[in-house]
């Protein structure tokens, strides 16, 4: 008898990582694999991402009322009312992010410290039920959140670790091929500027440093681009991005569209210059040299990657020249530098893909395939010029 995974993906962000339990489950003729989209304030292009990538979708009015061997999620919105097990992972860096302030909270947090999110107890309880049937971590270092916030996940809890560090590692061989595919030459630089979504981010700031790095950073010859969370596409619409960022593009600054694959884009940049999110993370652990804005401690969970890299990276200033703090990073960068930030990532490197795999098939009640399971090639990303050119859209 075939058994029904559902992949529940709230947002592009989360369907990017859901991404890497397909082919986990490809070729078996055993499994079969549906998606689906619960409605969400930014799962704006998420239904059209993941059509585009041929993944087989369910609407959510269906899914929320067939039976599932098991459900995968990245998130929380709208799991209680799926029937089947749950299985949930995180979806970026670690869990850098705390809690919302003001979230209500089934039971007491810890009291005195606010913590991340998705391991908090309002993730991952209703009333007195635990809601996921297991739990899947990147780090031995999350149990301990887990004993302190939601006591309750520690037995269905298991560390498999983390696919995007995996896939940096599998394909750091390929920077000289993704900068061909990018159309940056062996004598230009490639300068990423990243940022996460809310009022913090280093978008929120961007303003303040437009002006330098179109009169600065693309006069002098680098290759600049800029690429934002999904959720910032999706709060404000893709008109008012590109609209707000057209004398970026003007002057030749790419603006990559919010599905970019993005991994291939760290390998390939000699600086990324971003904030508290994910990818500033990813960059440091790909030994990509960081130029770190402002992250207020609010914003990030002591002790996470990103707290890490907090009080290590050079940080930006608008009181000196862009390319005069662009210089110094790269040349005061050495390799290793951030490795406390990579070991804070995964404490399991290049086992995600094994790891995930058993303990799908371990909650399918199925016995694994007689072969390794595959670590997902990563795609050549677009060439920077036809991106610039189009606004940021292909």
């Amino acid at each position: 008898m075939c058994k029904h995974v559902l992949v529940v993906a709230s947002t592009m962000t989360y369907a990017k990582r859901m991404r890497e339990i397909s082919p986990l489950l490809r070729g078996d003729l055993r499994v079969q694999v549906s998606f689906t989209v619960p409605p969400h304030p930014f799962g704006e292009g998420t239904k059209r991402y993941l059509r585009h990538l041929g993944l087989p979708l369910l609407p959510w009015r269906e899914a929320v009322r067939a039976p599932f061997d098991l459900a995968v999620a990245a998130g929380t919105r709208g799991t209680e009312h799926i029937e089947a097990p749950l299985l949930r992972l995180a979806h970026g860096a670690g869990h850098s992010k705390p809690l919302r302030a003001g979230v209500e909270s089934p039971g007491a947090e810890v009291p005195g410290r606010r913590p991340p999110g998705m391991l908090s107890r309002s993730r991952l309880m209703r009333g007195d039920r635990l809601l996921p049937a297991s739990v899947a971590l990147s780090h031995q270092r999350d149990l301990e959140e887990l004993r302190q916030n939601c006591p309750e996940a520690v037995p269905v809890a298991e560390v498999v670790g983390d696919p995007s560090i995996d896939r940096l590692m599998a394909h750091a061989s390929g920077r000289r091929r993704f900068r061909r595919a990018l159309g940056v030459s062996d004598d230009e630089s490639l300068l990423l500027f990243s940022s996460t979504w809310g009022r913090t981010s280093f978008f929120g700031g961007l303003h303040a440093f437009l002006p330098q790095l179109l009169k600065q950073l693309t006069a002098e010859g680098h290759r600049v681009a800029i690429l934002l969370h999904p959720n910032v596409w999706a709060a404000h619409g893709s008109w008012h991005i590109r609209s707000w960022l057209e004398e970026c593009v003007r002057h030749g600054v790419a603006l990559l569209p919010p599905e970019t694959d993005w991994e291939a884009l760290l390998l390939a940049s000699d600086l990324l210059v971003g904030d508290h999110g994910s990818l500033t993370a990813y960059a440091a652990s790909a030994d990509v040299p960081v130029l770190l804005t402002h992250v207020p401690n609010r914003e990030v969970v002591g002790g996470s990657p990103a707290a890490l890299l907090a009080s290590g990276a050079p940080s930006l200033t608008p009181l000196r020249p862009l390319r005069e703090q662009v210089r110094y990073t790269v040349e005061n960068f050495r390799p290793g530098q951030y490795r406390a930030v990579a070991e804070a990532l995964t404490s399991v490197p290049g086992r995600f893909h094994q790891r995930m795999r058993a303990l799908i098939y371990r909650m399918l009640g199925l016995g694994e395939p007689a072969c390794p399971p595959p670590v997902p090639p990563l795609p050549d990303p677009p060439a920077l010029q036809s991106v610039a050119w189009q606004g940021g859209w292909s």
